[in-house]
C-alpha cells in the first residue's frame, strides 16, 4: 500500500543505497563486526560500550532538565550524583558484579536512578512489571534472585507480608515511603540520597570500581510465557545501548531518502523533550525513551499514568516535542484535541509500536498535525526493544508495516512446519537474529533451546516481507493479546477462569478496538443454575491478575465451546458472541 501524500522526488536514493552510505567505513553510523556469544555478528562501531558510558554521556549535560514529574524538576547533574551515591549505597551494603538489583515502581524520578544505579555497581538491573498482582510480584523476586529490591509505597502495599517469601532477598530499599509501615529491615530510599530536591546538593561521590565490558549481562526484563509463567530475557549492556544508534541512523536514512543532509548534533539547539508515558519497565520506555533522552540531553516529562488531557497540558506547557508509545496514545490524543482543542504545535515527532496500528493512524495524524513526523517499528522484550523501524516518507508510504530490519540485525521468515525460508511475499514466522537479540531466558534452559534456534530468535509473530524489505505483521503464532501495548498470554487468563468454581470451560479472544488495537474478551460456559454475571466473572479474575488482563467482556454460553477434531477451542468461532 503506498500514499498518494508524498513530495514530489521522493525519495532521491534507495534504502539500500541510504543505509550503505550512512554504515560503511568512516561513515557515521559506521558498523563493524564482533565476535558475541562465539558468533560474529554486525555491531555499531560508535554505539557506547555499556550503561557507564551512557550515563557518563548525560550527566555531561549538566544543569539541562533532564527530569520533570508533577512539580519536581531534576537536572542531569542532581540525576548523577544521585544515581552514584545509590551505587556506593548498594556496593557498601554487598551488591556487586552479577548480583540481580530489582526495581519494582511505577515511572517515577527515582526508577532510572535505581536501574543505573544498579548498573554503576556491576549488578543485572531487573525491571518488573508495577502492575503486577502480589503473586506476580513475588513470582519476579524469586525467579530472578534478586539480592536488593528498589520498590516504590504502592508495591511495598501491594507486597505487605509477602516479602518474607523471597529468600534471597536481603536489602529492601523504599522510595517515596514517609510512614515507618513497611518491614523493620526495610530501608528508605530517602535516608539515603534524600528527596528529588536535595539531589542536586549531595556530595559528588567515586563511584564504584567496576570494569563493566559490552557483553555483560546488564538486564533482565520479564516477558509473559505462553504457559503463564514469566520469562526474564537476559539482555547485554550492548543489545540495550545499541537502539541509541539504531533509531538515530534510521531518522538520517529518512533524511538522506528525501535528499537532505544528514542531520548533526548542535549543542546550540533547543532542547527535545519527550513525554514518557510507556512503563520504563518495558523495553520501549526504557531502551528506545530513557537511553536516548539520557544519551543526547533530552528533557523527559512523567506522567504517572496516561491521561489524554493530562497529556495534552503538558505538551503545551513542556513544549514536547516528541510523544507516543503505542498507537492507543496516539488515538487518545487525537481524540481529544478534535473535541477539546489544544496547543500541539510543538510536537515534532510521534513515535509508536508494541501493538496494532491502522493505516487509518497515519492519516488521521497528518490532517490534524501535518507537520509532525510519524514513526513506528516492532520489537518485543527478546530483541532489546525496537528491530523493525521506518518513519516519515516510508511509513507514509507503506502505513501497514512495521518497516525494516535495523541494519546490525537480520530476519526470515520461515515455513512453519519445516523451518525453511519461504520466498519474498510469503507469509511464515518471523525470525530475526542479530547483537541486540537477548542471549536467552534466565534460568529456563528448556525455554531458551525452544525460542533460540542455531542463532535466530523464533518471534512466534506470523509476517512477510516484500521485494524491498519492508516488513509486515500479519498474525501471530504465539497465542496472545496485546492491549494497547500489554502482552495478555490467554493461557493464563483462562487458567484464572478455570479456577472459578462455576465455569467449566473458557476462553480468551481478543476483539479489534479503535483506540486499544485489542480488548480481552472471555467465552465461558458456566454450571448449570448458576447466578454469575459479567460483573462477578471480572471482579475474580481482577482479584488474582493485573487489571489490564481483566477481560472487558464476558460471554455466557449454555454449551461447551466450540472445538476441532483434536479437541482445540476453535477461538476465530467465539468473536460472534461480541457483535451487536
Amino acid at each position: 500500500m503506498v500514499s498518494n501524500d508524498l513530495p514530489g522526488g521522493w525519495p532521491q536514493i534507495s534504502i539500500a543505497e541510504a543505509n550503505s552510505r550512512l554504515t560503511g567505513p568512516g561513515a557515521p553510523f559506521e558498523i563493524v563486526e564482533a565476535v558475541i556469544c562465539d558468533q560474529p555478528m554486525r555491531v555499531w562501531k560508535h554505539a557506547p560500550a555499556t550503561l557507564a558510558h551512557v550515563f557518563e554521556a548525560g550527566i555531561r549535560h549538566g544543569d539541562k532538565c533532564f527530569l520533570v514529574f508533577e512539580d519536581e524538576r531534576i537536572t542531569f547533574d542532581a540525576f548523577g550524583k544521585a544515581t552514584v551515591a545509590l551505587a556506593r549505597a548498594l556496593e557498601i551494603g554487598g551488591v556487586g558484579p552479577g548480583d540481580r538489583v530489582a526495581i519494582v515502581m511505577r515511572n517515577l524520578p527515582e526508577w532510572p536512578v535505581a536501574f543505573y544505579a544498579a548498573a554503576l555497581a556491576g549488578a543485572i538491573a531487573v525491571p518488573i512489571n508495577a502492575m503486577w498482582s502480589a503473586d506476580e510480584l513475588v513470582y519476579g523476586l524469586v525467579d530472578c534472585g534478586a539480592k536488593a529490591a528498589i520498590i516504590d509505597s504502592e508495591r511495598l502495599d501491594r507486597l505487605a507480608g509477602r516479602l518474607s517469601e523471597c529468600e534471597r532477598l536481603v536489602r529492601v530499599i523504599v522510595a517515596r515511603s514517609s510512614e515507618p509501615r513497611f518491614a523493620s529491615d526495610a530501608e528508605r530510599l530517602e535516608d539515603i540520597i534524600g528527596g528529588t530536591d536535595q539531589w542536586a546538593d549531595l556530595c559528588p561521590q567515586p563511584r564504584p570500581d567496576v570494569q563493566l565490558v559490552p557483553d555483560d549481562d546488564a538486564t533482565i526484563f520479564y516477558t509473559s510465557g505462553t504457559t503463564g509463567n514469566p520469562k526474564g530475557a537476559v539482555g547485554s549492556h550492548r543489545a540495550m545501548t545499541s537502539s541509541i544508534i539504531s533509531m538515530a541512523q534510521s531518522a538520517a536514512r529518512s533524511a538522506l531518502r528525501r535528499g537532505e543532509p544528514v542531520p548533526e548534533p548542535d549543542p546550540q539547539a533547543p532542547q527535545k523533550s519527550f513525554l514518557l508515558v510507556i512503563p520504563m519497565f518495558h523495553v520501549t520506555g526504557s531502551h528506545s525513551f530513557l537511553q536516548a533522552a539520557l544519551f543526547h540531553g533530552s528533557k523527559i516529562v512523567l506522567m504517572r499514568r496516561w491521561d489524554p488531557a493530562e497529556g495534552a497540558r503538558l505538551i503545551a506547557r513542556e513544549r514536547i516535542s516528541s510523544a507516543g508509545g503505542v498507537p492507543s496514545i496516539a488515538w487518545q490524543l487525537l481524540e481529544h484535541e478534535r473535541i477539546n482543542g489544544g496547543d500541539l504545535s510543538s510536537l515534532e515527532a510521534l513515535v509508536y509500536g508494541g501493538a496494532p496500528s491502522s493505516p487509518d493512524l497515519v492519516r488521521s495524524i497528518t490532517d490534524c498535525i501535518p507537520a509532525v513526523t510519524l514513526a513506528t517499528g516492532w520489537g518485543m522484550t527478546e530483541t532489546s526493544g525496537t528491530c523493525t523501524h521506518h518513519q516519515a516518507e516510508d511509513y507514509v508510504a507503506h502505513p501497514d508495516s512495521c518497516g525494516q530490519i535495523i541494519p546490525i540485525c537480520d530476519m526470515q521468515i520461515v515455513d512453519l512446519q519445516t523451518g525453511r525460508p519461504v520466498p519474498a511475499g510469503e507469509t511464515g514466522e518471523l525470525c530475526v537474529r542479530g547483537a541486540t537479540i537477548v542471549r536467552g531466558y534466565w534460568n529456563k534452559p528448556e525455554e531458551t533451546e525452544r525460542s533460540f534456534v542455531e542463532g535466530w530468535l523464533r518471534t512466534g509473530d506470523l509476517a512477510r516481507v516484500d521485494e524491498e524489505g519492508f516488513c509486515y505483521i500479519v498474525d501471530r503464532a504465539k497465542d496472545v493479546i496485546i492491549r494497547g501495548g500489554e502482552n495478555i498470554y490467554c493461557v493464563e487468563v483462562e487458567n484464572i477462569l478455570y479456577e472459578h468454581p462455576d465455569i467449566i470451560d473458557a476462553a480468551l479472544v481478543g476483539l479489534p478496538d479503535r483506540v486499544l488495537g485489542e480488548i480481552p474478551a472471555a467465552v465461558v460456559q458456566v454450571r448449570k443454575g448458576s447466578e454469575q454475571n459479567e460483573k462477578e466473572i471480572r471482579s475474580f479474575v481482577k482479584a488474582r491478575l493485573a487489571q489490564f488482563k481483566v477481560p472487558e467482556k464476558v460471554a455466557f454460553l449454555d454449551e461447551a465451546l466450540p472445538r476441532n477434531s483434536n479437541g482445540k477451542i476453535l477461538k476465530r468461532q467465539l468473536s460472534v458472541f461480541f457483535e451487536k
